[in-house]
This record gives C-alpha cells, sequence and structure tokens, in this order.
C-alpha cells in the first residue's frame, strides 16, 4: 500500500502536461544517496554512479543530506510490546523482560542523519578520482508521530511503536554472538571512515550507452569504533549499465563488496556483500528531472550472528525524487521507503543533494 501510494504520486506529475523545453534534456542518473540501514551502516557503499558529462581537468563537489527512521525489531520483542499498555519510556525493568524473552531478540528504534561531502576530479576523457567522508548523528529525532499517524491513518501494522515513549533511542540486540543495549542520547556523532575510488566510463558520454565501473576502498581511520567504524579495510566494485535518449535515462547497477557484516561495529566476519539498483529518470520540464529507483541487496548479517529471518532476508527499498539544475549546480530531494522485509531496512528517509561543477 506504501509503495502503491508513493508510485501513484509520481505516475501523477508524470502524466501531468510537459512544459515546454527550454533546454536539451539533462540527466544527472541515479539517485546517490547511499543505503542508511543500520545494519552494516558502517561498511563501504558504493554510491550509485553518475550519468554527468564534464570536461577533463574538472573538479566536482557534492554534498548528500540523508535522513532515516528505523523501527525494527524481533516478533517476540513485538509481541510483548503489543501487550503493554499505554505509552512508556522503557525502563530497566521492560528491558530485563525483553532479555528474558526465549530466543534471539532485538529492537532499534532511534533516527540517524548523514552528510556526506565528496570531491571528484575528471581526469581524462575517461577516468575520474573520488573521495568522500560522511559525518554522521544518532538520535530520537522528530518523526516517530508523524509516521505513526500516517500508518494509522493508511491502516498499516504499527508494530508495537504505541507501546514506548516517542523520539527515543533504544538498541538492544541479544543475538547468537552479538549482545549490546545502548538507551538514551548515546552515541551521538562522529566521522565516518573515508572513501576513495576510482571511476572508468568507457564512452565519453552515455550516447545512448555507456558502462561505467567503479572500485574503491574504505580505509579505517582508528580501527574498530562503535557506531563509526567496522575496523576494517572494505574493497569493493561497482558496474553501472546507462541508456540515455531524449527526455528519458534508464539505468542498471550492480555492486560487490567485501566487508565484514556488523551491527554497528559488533563484529561478525568477513563476507561479500551483492547489491542491484534499477533506476528511471525523465526529464519532465526545462531543467527538471523526476527519478524513480529500486534497489536490492543481500542482508549484511549471517548465521553466524543470528539465525532471525528477519535479520538474514534480503533488504528491499524504493525512493523517488525531484532534481532540478542550473549552469553548474543540481539539487535532489527525495525520499525513500522499505518494502518486502520491514525489519533489517530504514522504516523512512529523505535526502537531499547538491552538486556544484568548479
Amino acid at each position: 500500500m506504501r509503495l502503491r501510494s508513493t508510485l501513484a504520486g509520481l505516475l501523477l506529475l508524470v502524466s501531468m502536461p510537459v512544459a515546454a523545453q527550454q533546454d536539451e534534456p539533462w540527466h544527472q542518473g541515479l539517485l546517490r544517496g547511499r543505503d542508511l540501514t543500520p545494519f552494516g551502516f558502517l561498511r563501504l557503499d558504493m554510491r550509485p554512479a553518475h550519468s554527468v558529462t564534464v570536461p577533463q581537468d574538472t573538479s566536482v563537489l557534492e554534498a548528500t543530506l540523508g535522513y532515516q527512521n528505523t523501527w525494527a525489531l524481533s516478533q517476540n520483542v513485538e509481541d510483548y510490546l503489543s501487550s503493554l499498555p499505554g505509552r512508556r519510556r522503557l525502563g530497566p525493568s521492560e528491558i530485563d523482560a525483553i532479555r528474558a524473552l526465549p530466543g534471539e531478540k532485538y529492537l532499534v528504534d532511534m533516527e540517524l542523519g548523514l552528510l556526506d561531502l565528496a570531491f571528484h576530479r575528471k581526469l581524462d576523457a575517461h577516468w575520474s578520482a573520488f573521495v568522500d567522508v560522511g559525518l554522521v548523528w544518532y538520535g530520537g529525532g522528530f518523526l516517530d508521530g508523524l509516521i505513526e499517524n500516517w500508518h494509522e491513518a493508511f491502516g498499516f501494522d504499527r508494530y508495537g511503536r504505541p507501546a514506548v515513549q516517542r523520539n527515543d533511542v533504544l538498541i538492544l540486540y541479544d543475538l547468537k554472538g552479538v549482545q549490546y543495549t545502548s538507551q538514551g542520547i548515546s552515541p551521538r556523532a562522529g566521522v565516518l571512515d573515508p572513501n576513495l575510488g576510482l571511476r572508468y566510463a568507457f564512452a565519453e558520454r552515455a550516447s545512448p550507452w555507456n558502462v561505467v565501473v567503479e572500485g574503491a576502498i574504505k580505509p579505517p581511520l582508528a580501527g574498530r569504533r562503535d557506531f563509526l567504524s567496522n575496523g576494517h579495510a572494505d574493497v569493493g566494485a561497482q558496474a553501472t549499465l546507462q541508456y540515455v535518449s531524449g527526455r528519458h535515462g534508464t539505468y542498471a547497477s550492480a555492486s560487490l563488496v567485501y566487508t565484514e557484516s556488523s551491527v554497528f561495529g559488533q563484529a561478525s566476519h568477513r563476507e561479500l556483500i551483492p547489491a542491484g539498483i534499477l533506476g528511471y529518470e525523465f526529464s519532465w520540464a526545462a531543467r527538471t528531472n523526476l527519478v524513480g529507483q529500486v534497489s536490492a541487496s543481500r542482508g549484511t548479517m549471517d548465521r553466524n550472528a543470528t539465525d532471525l529471518k528477519g535479520l538474514l532476508a534480503n533488504k528491499y527499498q524504493y525512493a523517488v525524487g525531484v532534481r532540478h539544475h542550473f549552469d553548474r549546480s543540481a539539487f535532489t530531494a527525495a525520499i525513500t521507503e522499505n518494502f518486502r522485509n520491514v525489519n533489517n531496512t530504514p522504516d523512512f528517509g529523505f535526502q537531499f543533494g547538491w552538486v556544484f561543477w568548479l
């Protein structure tokens, strides 16, 4: 239902009369925000490749602000919360009761904000280099009430949310190989490990086809840091097929990252994580594009850490956004939401992006 209502709004926009095209259609490619899923958030994330053509020796600055709300819990925790009368801030007695539940259990109630700052340099007609670093904030946020009202208005399951205080932080997991509890305002904020990478485009521009290959490494700044670094040098590769014709852009991307599966840096073991994205970009009006995409990736938890299906399942998310560009810059606004498996991805998130060509 949530997916249908969001896509219906996008289709309505596309079906509206298209304003007169004052410029040749321009495409930037897939939405560039990274995956903000708490489970595996600290791994290297191959951000979707852009399709912009800039001259050799051009530098590009990019800033992406992403924000998400996560309410994820195991079935036994949901059943327990649903049995509680009224709303409360979970205290020691409730947390002890959750820990005493049979089997594995987890509850993640939090919001996460990420500011990604990136610098790109076009080396020649085909090669580019890039570096980006993220500034992250964790807290209780402000979206709980909005999401609960949305769920209630459309008859969605509220998954035990009404039993707890809104806009609070509680991270509790008691799995096979990992146990952790954090409540309140910590963790707060910090700097993530940087990502360094190279990009090779087989054609200077998509006319109409292009293939872009990227490789990246995430070196740890200061070893393992809870909620900031998994402590390992992750490496990854990504290939993107781009097709641009007139007002239409179609994209397909596949990536593979060698990383350590973990929950906010609580260790599991090293493994390969595949992911894929399908996206469509439509030049709707002069300098304004609409973008929609779906992504899928393997869950970053494995059976060494848990046997819970909700954490082992693949992750599925969709995003829709609008993009407007000027002569040397572009702005993007988008929303993202999970579907199918709702307990291993953010419940709701949004992103704003700005790109400036120097």
